[in-house]
């Protein structure tokens, strides 16, 4: 992928993110360009990266390989037509970090016949361990899908998927997720607090303890069932908080969480790409 120009349109935290991802791993930041509204944004990413910059998206859009829209979805449809002007002979391939913009709707507002990547990227991706979801339209092909991933991989893990239905339950289950385990975070530390332990100290073993157990299923090869049964001793301390916790139904919480997520998903999604 060191041969290709990227451009970004777009220089809010997710674009930065992926920017200091390419630049971290060793990407030449000549060929990397951004442009934004606001021109002391610009300012602060081509200092702190090194890369290039213009307030002039019409002439970053006609000279890339890889054009990526990262802005807000309720801005996206202005944008993309003005850049499907600049693009439409060289067709760049176009990937979009905007949640609830189909593939359909983005293609229409380019001019038609792109090759998109659609990506659903989570917050983790700020601190380079994030989530992606992708998906690609048929005219994406192989050496394309290749570049878009190693781009992705900059901050984090990703994972095609087949239909692009699926970054729905990707959105509901990745991309809201962080907040999830915050709340359950907010919990836990209040826990420790009620059970006598000082803010600092709870919210200290509460941060420790979810990175210990997660960097632990990372670095498994069981199922996150079989590392909570090893944890969980008969007639134990843990034994008795997961009793209380599958009374209360707590898997049942998370499943019609993640499908009410969903939901709102493939909703906003319906809002969004209008004609």
């Amino acid at each position: 992928m060191n041969t290709q120009q990227i451009g970004f349109i777009g220089g809010g935290n997710m674009a930065a993110s992926l920017i200091g991802g390419l630049v971290s791993n060793g990407y030449p930041t000549d060929k990397i360009t951004v442009t934004d509204l606001d021109a002391e944004k610009l300012a602060y990413l081509s200092k702190k990266f090194g890369i290039n910059n213009t307030q002039d998206s019409g002439m970053l859009a006609a000279n890339v390989d890889i054009l990526v829209l990262a802005v807000k979805p309720q801005h996206m449809r202005p944008v993309a037509e003005a850049a499907g002007l600049a693009i439409k002979e060289k067709k760049p391939v176009v990937v979009s970090i905007a949640a609830g913009i189909r593939v359909d709707a983005l293609d229409r507002w380019l001019g038609g016949d792109f090759p998109i990547v659609r990506c659903m990227p989570n917050t983790p991706a700020l601190v380079k361990t994030g989530a992606t979801g992708l998906y690609a339209s048929g005219q994406v092909n192989i050496s394309q899908k290749d570049q878009v991933e190693s781009l992705l991989r900059a901050v984090g893990v990703t994972v095609w998927v087949e239909n692009e239905g699926e970054l729905d339950a990707v959105t509901a289950l990745s991309g809201s997720g962080p907040a999830y385990f915050f709340m359950m975070m907010e919990a836990l530390e209040a826990a420790g607090i009620e059970a006598g332990l000082s803010q600092k100290t709870a919210q200290l073993l509460t941060q420790e303890t979810a990175l210990g157990a997660a960097k632990m299923a990372l670095e498994s090869t069981e199922t996150a069932g079989v590392l909570r049964e090893r944890v969980t001793s008969p007639g134990g301390t843990t034994e008795r908080a997961l009793g209380v916790m599958k009374e209360q139904g707590l898997s049942d919480i998370l499943q019609t969480a993640v499908l009410a997520a969903k939901q709102r998903s493939i909703e906003l999604s319906d809002e969004l790409g209008g004609e």
